[in-house]
């Protein structure tokens, strides 16, 4: 197996077991456990960073505003992600979570177009289009939007674009937006328990050391999704990528049994449609293109 599948499906397998974790901490508010994800997350990746003697980047970085600003936005919008996902599951709408991430794939297609001047090819635009009926018809037959998913899917899809532009790798990406972050984070964190209210004022080991977890649950992912995208073509890891949202898929719907309605399923269908639409259209131009480059490599060599 190349080893680039195996690091890609293991993030994805370990976002697609979050639900089971974030239930654990389902009488922590999502504000606080996104705030320990953060604290936690700094510590695990500097920890890392010192271990592998890779703080060079730092001095140079920090006298850069504008790299800051990036970081503070994508740090910004990483947050306002993990806190709408960690709300959805802790108030039973897993299946809405992974709705978004289901949506996600296809808003960074028209992200590209608005913000990159990518130019879509025909059947990426109908798969965009299929996802967007999907997601009117469940807003018309429900009389509501299901804005936990738009959420989740335009956040994650704004945080990849600012991502894409910065000038950081992946580790140290994380370490520079979680230490942005982080004083926000400990402050809170320090107010909440001085007035009791917080997962260490009430002294309960077991949610304490499931809180302390967070650091490296947040961070390992995210260090295999790394190493598997610079191993991998954007195809191969854009088919891998729906492995979260499946296991999240079915976790909500016969684990925690969180009612799956017409509407809902009908918005679920026609997104799966989008994506296998989407899917198959990538493969099958990567694979029209192969041909196309092995033959000028093989003139280039004449």
């Amino acid at each position: 197996m190349n080893p680039g599948v195996a690091y890609a499906a293991l993030a994805y397998l370990c976002w697609g077991l979050f639900p089971l974790y974030f239930k654990q901490l389902s009488e922590v508010p999502a504000l606080e456990v996104v705030a320990h994800r953060t604290l936690w997350s700094l510590c695990f990746v500097a920890l890392l960073l010192t271990l592998l003697r890779r703080w060079a980047w730092a001095p140079a970085v920090l006298r850069q505003p504008r790299v800051l600003g990036l970081f503070l936005l994508s740090a910004c919008l990483l947050v306002i992600n993990s806190l709408a996902y960690v709300w959805a599951v802790q108030h039973g709408h897993v299946l809405e979570g992974s709705l978004g991430y289901f949506i996600n794939p296809l808003i960074n297609v028209a992200l590209g177009f608005a913000f990159l001047r990518e130019r879509p090819r025909p059947l990426q635009w109908l798969a965009v289009g299929l996802a967007a009926f999907g997601v009117l018809w469940v807003t018309t037959q429900t009389g509501r939007a299901p804005w936990i998913a738009l959420i989740i899917a335009f956040s994650f899809g704004f945080y990849g674009l600012v991502r894409k532009t910065a000038p950081l790798g992946a580790l140290e990406g994380l370490t520079l937006e979680t230490l942005l972050i982080a004083p926000v984070a400990a402050g809170a964190l320090a107010v909440w328990t001085v007035q009791g209210h917080s997962a260490f004022a009430l002294g309960e080991p077991l949610r304490i050391t499931w809180l302390l977890l967070a650091g490296p649950l947040t961070a390992v992912p995210l260090l295999l999704f790394a190493a598997g995208a610079r191993r991998l073509p954007l195809t191969t890891l854009g088919l891998i990528q729906y492995i979260s949202p499946t296991m999240q898929f079915l976790l909500g719907v016969w684990l925690f049994r969180e009612p799956l309605e017409p509407a809902r399923l009908v918005a679920f269908a026609c997104i799966w449609a989008a994506l296998a639409l989407y899917s198959l259209e990538g493969l099958w131009t990567s694979r029209r293109a192969a041909p196309t480059t092995l033959g000028a490599l093989q003139r280039s060599s004449e």
